[in-house]
């Protein structure tokens, strides 16, 4: 049991999972480098200074980074020598990497890619593969989108341009005809309908998290790709290669922010499936759903902030619990899909589904 938890960043997600953990019992100190609009206890430091956020961390139990990925490292080897329970919500591959080895010797649990993709997406898939005796393959999608899209690119910004960047150009880890291997990123377009909304996935880093290491020898395919409305790659992959943006990734993303800007009316869609064999027959088991902008705490709020910060906190629930272990390195497709949703956060999931 642990009741004393730091959110850092006050984004739209952090913002949010500061608010769910307070209503799920928690003790929280929201921490930002900025003013915010907050009822929360707010402390205001540099969060990238190590001594201002060692300062602060050393009377809880427990860290939520809702950081930009880059700065996750420090915080993460920060919570590990003070012996926090550390969650996180990034894609960043080689973050994750670094977590990991933290985790080796670690008093207590280091939890990164707890959001939406790596994440929920991850518990989906895991436990549509739980229904068969042995699996085939496991293909896992997912797109935040505006509902209503304009121009050739069809998207907003409603999540971080840097970590948008970084999953468009970092290579993709995927097993493909049993054999684990890195991919590129924008490749492997195919055409997914959800609802009846035609979209088209292609290969994106990190929103697998750790399944691949977990089923290795198990699986013939399993894949990630992120969902966008029809011709956005094309451009995508003009715009980063042709022109050369992926030398110049800060300006990349300062240049897509600002053209595309975040909306209210968005929708996050899933499409997730598995195929194997259960009692002698091959078969195919779907989870598709069109989450979209809900009201949480008597405020509306974004398709994307609620499913993330829902995600990461109800696996922070599960651990309070005892459900998941106090210890060690937590993979995501470890948690249940029926224990996450029976969690008093978690229930936002199956309520909009």
């Amino acid at each position: 049991m642990f009741k004393k938890i730091a959110v850092l960043g006050l984004g739209k997600v952090g913002h949010l999972a500061a608010e769910l953990l307070l209503e799920a019992g928690f003790e929280v100190t929201a921490v930002d480098s900025r003013a915010s609009e907050t009822k929360l206890p707010l402390t205001r430091i540099d969060v990238a200074d190590p001594q201002a956020l060692s300062a602060v961390l050393q009377s809880q139990e427990a860290v939520l980074s809702c950081l930009p990925y880059s700065l996750n490292k420090e915080v993460a080897t920060l919570a590990h020598r003070l012996g926090l329970h550390y969650f996180d919500l990034t894609e960043d591959v080689p973050t994750t990497q670094h977590i990991r080895e933290l985790a080796k010797t670690s008093k207590s649990l280091m939890a990164p890619q707890c959001g939406l993709a790596p994440g929920f997406i991850g518990i989906v898939g895991a436990h549509l593969a739980e229904q068969f005796e042995r699996v085939r393959s496991i293909r896992l999608r997912v797109g935040a989108l505006p509902q209503n899209p304009t121009g050739l690119l069809g998207y907003a910004f409603n999540w971080s341009p840097e970590g948008v960047v970084n999953e468009y150009l970092n290579d993709c880890e995927v097993i493909e005809e049993g054999v684990r291997k890195t991919v590129s990123a924008m490749e492997w377009i195919e055409t997914v309908y959800v609802n009846g909304i035609k979209l088209e996935a292609f290969t994106t880093s990190g929103g697998l998290g750790t399944m691949c290491e977990t089923y290795a020898g198990r699986i013939e395919n399993l894949d990630y790709k992120t969902m966008r409305y029809p011709g956005h790659v094309a451009l995508m992959n003009f715009f980063f290669h042709e022109l050369l943006m992926r030398d110049r990734r800060d300006l990349a993303g300062e240049i897509l922010a600002n053209a595309k800007p975040p909306v209210d009316a968005d929708v996050v869609y899933v499409h997730a499936a598995a195929e194997g064999w259960h009692a002698g027959r091959l078969q195919r088991r779907e989870f598709v759903r069109a989450y979209t902008p809900q009201i949480v705490n008597g405020r509306a709020r974004t398709a994307i902030a609620w499913t993330t910060a829902g995600s990461v906190v109800a696996t922070i629930e599960l651990v309070r619990g005892g459900v998941l272990p106090a210890r060690g390195f937590l993979k995501q497709e470890e948690i249940s899909l029926t224990e996450f949703l029976s969690t008093g956060t978690g229930r936002l999931y199956s309520s909009a589904s």
